[in-house]
């Protein structure tokens, strides 16, 4: 029996990966728990491995007084000293050992389920401590089930990790059984087991993926400043080096692109834009939107956003598919982009131009200043504090006020203008609306011979009409002129 309970300890341990001594621990604690149900709860007791006997002996613990106020845990110094050590002095603790033989049926099982529960908190704790240190690195497992949409990951045998639905990159679809790489984001305790999270949409993902792929980026020469990206979708990176020597895109890039390509078949086909990081934020800016070619960038430091004009032809380049080369461009430089095309951009600043033109008082030069300074509208002046305008043309408190007053006004007035405007849009498509359907010939009895020839009749008219005068210039030959300032 006794030689049966040390070979139990080393199966223990050796099966849950524990320590002895930890199992040790555990089987003394159950021993004593045992004990105190068969010989009383308030008993000081204590239980030591034998590995010698393979036993666990248990003793109870009874301290040497002058004055006995506990009889069940003191002894009299007289009484020490008559039966159990001639030499004992006050304050000594004398171990007097117990028979383990009348430990009941609900003992022993008790004693059994403390070990259990002992050995299993004990292999709790030594995962979570072991999976704490492995948090916000890649880990790889096999798909063992699916429970509301979130996948059940094996990690390790009897350690299971949980794949939310919230962290899987949409349109990527696993089956029981499949082998599956992704970051730990999370460890945390809970009463049933260390819970470990796991993420395949996390940033961090990619950035780890670079580290395990690029040696130079894991060795810190290469230094990847920032990751954003849209799962499923696209992904920028920015990077920089802290070798001259070392060109950043071409280490993350690899030998005909087999580093980047990698990672790419790892995130299941996910495009990944390398963008050289530089301190100058519009440079950057423009590296971001790559491919798209930037004409100029307009910066409103106040709103920390960016006016982006782009050829015409670089428009839809430059914002992506559903906005998204614009969107990561945005999340990777910090700033709020607004991208517009030149002929856009151009149309936008001659009605702005108009706008500020109106306001009594406010010559082309003053206007052009504020058009500068970013001003878009009248309105947009009515609001602003005579304070700033000051400032920006140069003049007195008194003059900034008079033109955010005629700015009031020029703005009421284009806002009426424009109220009309919709109006007589609106008229204009529910008149179109009702109109009636065209009659086709035939259908009022007349002939086909009539009609064609009225409309014989109309088209020569028309065409008579339509001759141009000998002595005007023909249309190509009209000169246009376009201010641009």
């Amino acid at each position: 029996m006794q030689k049966e309970l040390g070979r139990v300890i080393e199966q223990v341990s050796k099966e849950k990966g524990l320590e002895r001594e930890l199992v040790v621990e555990a089987v003394e604690d159950a021993m004593k728990s045992a004990a105190r149900k068969t010989y009383g709860a308030t008993l000081n007791l204590e239980a030591k491995f034998d590995p010698e006997t393979g036993g666990v002996d248990v003793y109870k613990i009874q301290t040497v007084v002058a004055e006995i106020l506990d009889p069940i845990n003191e002894v009299s110094v007289e009484q020490a000293r008559a039966d159990m050590d001639p030499e004992a002095e006050i304050g000594d603790e004398i171990l007097i050992e117990l028979d383990t033989v009348p430990f009941g049926r609900i003992a022993a099982q008790a004693a059994k389920q403390n070990i259990v529960q002992k050995v299993r908190d004990y292999e709790r704790a030594m995962i979570y401590n072991e999976f704490k240190e492995l948090k916000d690195t890649i880990h790889s497992g096999i798909v063992m089930r699916f429970e509301r949409r979130n996948i059940i990951v094996q990690v390790r045998p009897n350690v299971d990790a949980v794949l939310p639905e919230r962290e899987q990159i949409p349109r990527e679809r696993y089956r029981q059984g499949d082998r599956l790489r992704a970051l730990i984001t999370d460890v945390s305790e809970t009463t049933r087991g260390p819970q470990i999270i796991l993420s395949r949409t996390s940033p961090a993902l990619v950035k780890k993926l670079f580290e395990q792929e690029v040696p130079e980026v894991y060795e810190g020469i290469v230094e990847i400043k920032n990751v954003v990206r849209e799962p499923g979708g696209r992904a920028k990176i920015a990077v920089v080096s802290n070798d001259s020597d070392v060109d950043p895109v071409g280490a993350c890039v690899g030998m005909r692109g087999s580093r980047v390509q990698a990672v790419v078949q790892e995130l299941r086909g996910e495009r990944i834009d390398i963008v050289p990081w530089t301190p100058d934020e519009t440079d950057f800016v423009c590296r971001a939107l790559s491919p798209a070619k930037v004409s100029r960038i307009v910066i409103d430091e106040d709103a920390h956003s960016m006016e982006v004009i782009v050829p015409d032809d670089q428009l839809s380049l430059a914002i992506g598919r559903k906005g998204q080369n614009v969107r990561l461009a945005g999340k990777i430089s910090g700033w709020k982009l607004d991208v517009h095309s030149e002929q856009e951009y151009e149309k936008r600043q001659r009605e702005s131009r108009r706008s500020l033109q109106r306001i009594d008082g406010m010559g082309d030069v003053y206007a052009e200043l504020l058009l500068a300074d970013g001003y878009k509208s009248a309105a947009e002046l009515s609001e602003t504090a005579p304070e700033v305008i000051s400032e920006v043309l140069d003049v007195d408190n008194a003059t900034s006020l008079a033109y955010i007053a005629a700015a009031a006004n020029a703005s009421e007035v284009e806002r009426v203008e424009n109220m009309v405007l919709r109006i007589a849009a609106g008229v204009s498509e529910a008149a179109f609306a009702l109109r009636p359907a065209p009659v086709e010939p035939g259908d009022d009895g007349e002939t086909d011979g009539e009609s064609t020839m009225e409309a014989s009749t109309e088209s020569s008219e028309d065409s008579a009409d339509a001759q141009p005068d000998a002595d005007a210039p023909a249309a190509d030959e009209t000169p246009t002129t376009e201010s641009n300032t």
